[in-house]
């Protein structure tokens, strides 16, 4: 029906849908961080998303492949990538959790979940130019709290955090 750079609206029989185009991906990170006291912390990022036209609390994530030159890119590369860029942390280790569908009804688009840990910080993040990503550094003992709190002040939560509050997930108690 219609294509632009990085999605396609298209049909299939009488169902409308949206994909990515020319088969870019996306990688999502759950990047989990511990302090010296053995404390868990979820890097968590804010940035204002237009679809939505508010602020969206979300994991760190972005497509793999999408630059010029970049169309064999793996997911774990991306996603070592993408973390840096938003949050400013390097992960010494990336794991991945498996492929996942966001809305499986309305849009085609999948996306490799992995798991960061052994984290550094190495720069501001933030993202590109552009982006303005507030990186949020939240405790997991704290984390539905703090969701509630984003919520409460009118901002938009990305359905992968509901992941995180859920007990055992992450292997917390």
């Amino acid at each position: 029906m219609w294509e632009g750079r990085f999605i396609t609206a298209k049909t299939r029989g009488r169902w409308e849908y949206v994909g990515r185009a020319r088969g870019i991906r996306a990688a999502a990170i759950i990047a989990l961080d511990v302090d010296p006291d053995g404390t868990r912390h979820v890097i968590l990022v804010s940035q204002y998303r237009v679809p939505l036209g508010r602020f969206s609390l979300e994991i760190p994530a972005g497509l793999v492949g999408d630059d010029a030159g970049g169309e064999g890119e793996d997911a774990l590369t991306a996603a070592g990538r993408e973390l840096e860029e938003e949050t400013g942390y390097r992960a010494a280790s990336l794991e991945v959790l498996g492929e996942f569908y966001s809305s499986p009804g309305m849009v085609s688009e999948a996306f490799t979940l992995l798991k960061a840990t052994g984290l550094e910080r190495v720069g501001e993040g933030g993202g590109t130019e552009g982006e303005s990503i507030t990186v949020q550094r939240v405790a997991l003992r704290d984390l539905a709290r703090f969701v509630a709190e984003w919520r409460r002040a009118g901002h938009a939560v990305d359905v992968r955090i509901a992941m995180l509050l859920t007990p055992g997930y992450l292997g917390e108690e």
